[in-house]
C-alpha cells in the first residue's frame, strides 16, 4: 500500500514583506502553485565605456575592461496562477480579489502615505520626500531569498462568479533584485542582498571544476 504520507511536500515560492527596521516580517504572500519556469538575466556593472564593446575605444577604457563597478543587476520574470475553485475547502466570497489586492499593494502607496503627503502639501511643505515602501523579498527556497522590486505586474483574469469576482488569474511579475548599489549602507536589505551572493559563492565552490584537456588545450594555454 502506497505510504502518501511519506512523500514530502513541496515548499512554495514566495514573497516577504519586511519592516527594514525592525526586520520583522509584515506579511508573508505564498504562491498558490509554484511557477513552471523562471527568467533570469543577469547584467554586469562594467566599469569601462562604449571601448569595451572593441570599438577601439580611448586607453583609459581599455584599462577598465576587466573592473566592474558593482554587482552585476540582475532581474527575474515568472507567470503566476492563482485559482480559487482549486481551494474548495477555503471560502471565498469575494473570489480572488483579496490575494490579487495583496500584490497589488506591494507597487502602490497606502492611502494613509497619499493623505499625509497630501496634508504636507497643504501645510506647504516645499519638497515632499518619496513614499518609501516596506522591504521585499523573494524566496525560492532556501537557497534563493533576496530583497526585490516588483518592475512589472500584469494580470489576466480569465474566469468570474456569478457576482463578477474574478475566481482564476494569470499573473505576469517582474523583478529587480535590489543590490549594494540600490540600498543605503546598513540598510537591512543590503545585509540580505551580500547573504544572497555570499550562497552563490557557495555553490559556485562546490561545482566540479574542468581541465584544459577537456577544452583541446593540452598542457597549457
Amino acid at each position: 500500500m502506497s505510504r502518501y504520507a511519506d512523500i514530502p511536500k513541496p515548499i512554495r515560492s514566495g514573497i516577504v514583506v519586511v519592516d527594514p527596521e525592525r526586520g520583522t516580517p509584515q506579511r508573508i504572500i505564498v504562491l498558490q502553485f509554484n511557477p513552471d519556469t523562471l527568467e533570469r538575466s543577469l547584467a554586469p556593472q562594467s566599469a569601462g565605456g562604449s571601448g569595451d564593446a572593441g570599438g577601439g575605444g580611448s586607453g583609459g577604457d581599455r584599462n577598465e575592461a576587466l573592473r566592474l563597478k558593482g554587482p552585476a543587476e540582475e532581474s527575474w520574470k515568472f507567470t503566476a496562477e492563482i485559482d480559487a475553485t482549486d481551494q474548495f475547502e477555503v471560502a471565498a466570497p469575494d473570489g480572488i480579489h483579496p490575494q490579487l489586492a495583496t500584490l497589488e499593494m506591494l507597487v502602490h502607496p497606502t492611502s494613509a502615505q497619499l493623505r499625509e503627503a497630501s496634508r504636507q502639501t497643504r501645510k506647504g511643505t516645499i519638497e515632499i520626500s518619496p513614499i518609501e515602501m516596506p522591504l521585499t523579498l523573494f524566496t525560492w527556497g532556501s537557497k534563493r531569498v533576496m530583497p526585490v522590486r516588483l518592475t512589472e505586474l500584469s494580470i489576466s483574469e480569465s474566469a468570474f462568479d456569478v457576482h463578477l469576482n474574478p475566481i482564476r488569474a494569470s499573473l505576469g511579475i517582474g523583478m529587480k533584485v535590489l543590490s549594494v548599489s540600490d540600498l543605503p549602507a546598513g540598510h537591512r536589505g543590503a545585509d540580505l542582498y551580500l547573504a544572497h551572493l555570499a550562497q552563490k559563492e557557495r555553490l559556485a565552490a562546490a561545482a566540479r571544476g574542468g581541465r584544459l584537456a577537456e577544452l583541446g588545450l593540452g598542457r597549457g594555454l
